[in-house]
């Protein structure tokens, strides 16, 4: 159970980065979005990392 719950918090890392990516890739990148991305990313990792 455990590990399939970590599965699921690396794919939705893994889509939040290419949201990211896609977001600094465009023409006039919105800054307030790319920060929102990066903390989720970030508590997501620190997520994963307690398990």
């Amino acid at each position: 159970m455990e590990t399939s719950h970590v599965q699921a918090l690396q794919q939705k890392h893994e889509g939040l980065d290419r949201r990211l990516r896609d977001e600094m890739n465009r023409p006039s990148p919105d800054s307030a979005k790319i920060q929102a991305l990066k903390k989720q990313k970030l508590a997501i990792k620190e997520e994963i990392a307690l398990h």
